[in-house]
């Protein structure tokens, strides 16, 4: 995007990609069909130290600029839910509308090459790679983050950063599955593939979506979001009722379904095998007409604050994003130029700006780039 950017304002703009092919990320995401951006993309969806720095790149490149060039290029697209866009048919046609854009923009892109060493002086970067050396008046590193190391990830942009003396806010990975070890894990391996509705909070934040149990803890959409607010130790809980009033509801099983074991009313609720286990470890199962009212309002509260102790991520192997990077406190964010060394500029990923998970990062990107492109 920012290349595109760039070279329609006349630039002349080289990418140099290391990979074999471009936008692996891109072709791998939302399952193939590339969620490309969120309809409901704001400020507000995005992590940062500094959560004002990316206000004025989403201003200026929104959601809607984003769909006039899927739809100009008559990409077929859906809402799949929470206004995460999607392609109907393919990510490759996202990848082939940025080629086909660079192209009319005039740019030139070098895939397989690798940068062995960058150098500045006499006002310019001087790049030496696996197919030559190249000098240039501006620099962007859009180099991403840690996340997903298979599709050659690195923290080749962090050096870079380091080496013209920038900060690099402490990284972890973000929108991530999390871990469970001890009796949590113990309790709930064997349910893996089991899914259910939960609101999911951690350090004031919640997410409402389903939880999914994986063989090592616990992943699917709520986990992810929440992922990405979590740090080991942190308290975490889980609404396994969301959107109801748990005693109420429990009352009135009571009432109406007086001789039912509380294992099978719950399992009108929560998928079978999950209440089965609630039951065997966290209640007792026996008729709805035998728990008092305390018993009643002791399980709803647990239903409601279900606490789950995770003991860390599944790390950048499965993550979908990097949190920390280059500290923004020193780029411009009109324009993502660093304000320690004229002409080096920092977008995507790599800068620490890091947004939730269906189709916010990459409008991050779209945004970042853009700003950079119309500034070079």
């Amino acid at each position: 995007m920012c290349a595109i950017a760039a070279g329609r304002r006349g630039r002349r703009v080289l990418v140099v990609e290391h990979a074999n092919r471009v936008g692996k990320k891109i072709l791998m995401s939302g399952g193939g069909r590339c969620n490309f951006t969120n309809t409901g993309a704001t400020p507000a969806n995005y992590l940062s130290a500094n959560p004002h720095f990316c206000k004025s790149a989403l201003a200026r490149y929104t959601p809607a600029d984003f769909i006039a060039m899927v739809e100009r290029h008559r990409i077929a697209y859906h809402e799949k839910e929470l206004g995460q866009l999607f392609c109907d048919d393919s990510s490759k046609q996202i990848v082939r509308m940025l080629l086909d854009e660079c192209a009319d923009a005039g740019v030139r892109i070098e895939t397989s090459c690798a940068i062995e060493r960058v150098r500045h002086g006499d006002a310019a970067f001087h790049l030496d790679t696996a197919r030559g050396s190249f000098t240039a008046s501006a620099l962007v590193v859009a180099c991403g983050g840690l996340s997903i190391p298979s599709m050659g990830a690195s923290g080749f942009g962090y050096e870079l950063a380091r080496q013209f003396g920038h900060s690099v806010l402490p990284t972890r990975a973000g929108l991530v599955p999390l871990t469970l070890s001890g009796k949590h894990q113990e309790r709930l391996a064997d349910l893996a593939g089991v899914a259910l509705p939960v609101e999911a909070r951690c350090n004031g934040s919640a997410f409402c979506n389903f939880m999914l149990v994986t063989h090592r803890g616990i992943s699917g959409p709520a986990i992810l979001q929440i992922s990405s607010y979590w740090n080991p130790g942190d308290d975490l809980r889980l609404d396994l009722l969301p959107g109801d009033d748990a005693y109420a509801w429990l009352q009135t099983q009571r009432t109406e379904r007086a001789a039912t074991e509380l294992r099978n009313v719950l399992a009108e609720r929560i998928p079978k095998r999950f209440a089965q286990r609630l039951c065997e470890h966290w209640f007792s199962s026996k008729p709805m007409r035998q728990y008092r009212d305390a018993e009643l309002r002791e399980m709803a509260a647990l239903l409601a604050d279900w606490p789950l102790v995770a003991s860390g991520t599944e790390g950048y192997r499965t993550a979908e994003v990097t949190l920390g990077g280059v500290d923004t406190d020193e780029l411009s964010s009109s324009t993502m130029q660093s304000k320690r060394v004229p002409g080096l500029y920092f977008i995507g990923e790599v800068v620490d700006v890091t947004g939730w998970l269906g189709g916010y990062n990459f409008q991050w990107a779209w945004a970042s780039g853009h700003a950079c492109g119309n500034a070079l």
